[in-house]
């Protein structure tokens, strides 16, 4: 596992993940309201967020007052003023607006929920549990990923609710826990892993269900 998921302890981990988890709230409220509005709601928190985030390397007060407040949630490269990476917080945001913006309704509320629940799961168990190598982390945390990642496709909308959607599903999230593994310390997992999975969704919606409209019946567009 890589030596960054060290630099805070775990009930901070916890602490971290919990919050983590408020960002459930943003496939369920999607998934009654339109896309525009949706847009015209996360698109805003995501300026603030920006500003704010960046804001820290350039502006002493923002940054006295964000490591005040938010400072011993923060891995050292989100504190790492060389570099001016943005924090997890910041890249849910950018996640959110890219799924929604792109993703079929169906599609994007599985994915964004496999990033909350999934990457909650495979940080605590891997950080807890995590003792055998698997690529950049370890099996018990990427399998953690996959086994919730499973649960949350077994309850996300399906267009028909056939068997396939499900396979479909299983598949994406199957993806979506190798790419958390891989995106240790290279990209954000929580832009890679909504994306990969939204991805591979269509990809497979096209080719088993070329014809198929993914438009689920009753839902606010």
């Amino acid at each position: 596992m890589p030596t960054d998921y060290a630099t805070i302890d775990y009930k901070n981990e916890v602490l971290r993940k919990a919050i983590h988890l408020c960002s459930l709230s943003i496939p369920v409220i999607y998934y009654h309201i339109t896309r525009e509005l949706a847009l015209s709601i996360l698109a805003p928190l995501l300026a603030i967020s920006l500003i704010i985030d960046l804001g820290r390397y350039y502006i002493k007060p923002v940054s006295d007052f964000f490591y005040k407040i938010f400072g011993f949630l923060l891995r050292n490269h989100e504190k790492d003023h060389s570099t001016k990476r943005l924090n997890g917080a910041t890249y849910v945001l950018i996640s959110a607006v890219i799924v929604v913006s792109v993703f079929p309704k169906v599609i994007a509320v599985t994915a964004f929920a496999v990033l909350i629940i999934g990457d909650i799961a495979a940080a605590l168990v891997g950080r807890k549990f995590g003792h055998t190598p698997l690529l950049r982390k370890s099996l018990e945390g990427t399998f953690a990923f996959f086994f919730f990642s499973g649960l949350v496709v077994l309850f996300t909308p399906k267009v028909t609710g056939g068997v396939a959607e499900y396979f479909i599903g299983f598949a994406a999230v199957a993806v979506g826990a190798i790419v958390e593994n891989l995106s240790a310390g290279f990209l954000d997992d929580n832009l890679t892993i909504p994306i990969s999975v939204g991805i591979v969704m269509w990809i497979l919606y096209a080719l088993l269900f070329p014809n198929m409209s993914l438009v689920l019946h009753n839902v606010p567009y």
